[in-house]
């Protein structure tokens, strides 16, 4: 029993890591999921990225539509309901989304760094 118990707690802190930096990201910016997952301490394993905000309690709260596919698309299937809120909470920040697409160059969180230094 105690087995299960410490794989539930190593859950919980895994999904509260994954958690806490999906809410790191300020509004108007998104991030990858592969980033997210470099930031919760799990790197290469962008999908699990995905199964966790999937499967989020409080989903209403997590900002979960601040995180994209790596080439800024949006990972959830164009036209679903999901997608449709995803693109209408990003605009709603001010991201730009063409095509289910953001241009992470001006809106990841790694483009304050290219701006700094490129201007």
């Amino acid at each position: 029993m105690a087995g299960k118990r410490d794989e539930s707690t190593d859950i919980d802190a895994r999904n509260q890591a994954i958690w806490d930096a999906v809410y790191a990201i300020p509004a108007g910016r998104v991030a990858s999921y592969g980033a997210i997952a470099q930031r919760a301490g799990f790197p290469g394993r962008a999908r699990l990225i995905g199964k966790v905000l999937g499967q989020a309690p409080d989903r209403s709260t997590l900002p979960w539509h601040r995180v994209l596919r790596a080439d800024g698309r949006i990972g959830i299937p164009a036209g679903s309901r999901g997608y449709l809120e995803q693109c209408r909470r990003l605009r709603k920040e001010g991201v730009k989304v063409v095509d289910g697409r953001v241009p992470m160059a001006h809106f990841g969180l790694d483009a304050d760094i290219d701006r700094a230094i490129w201007g």
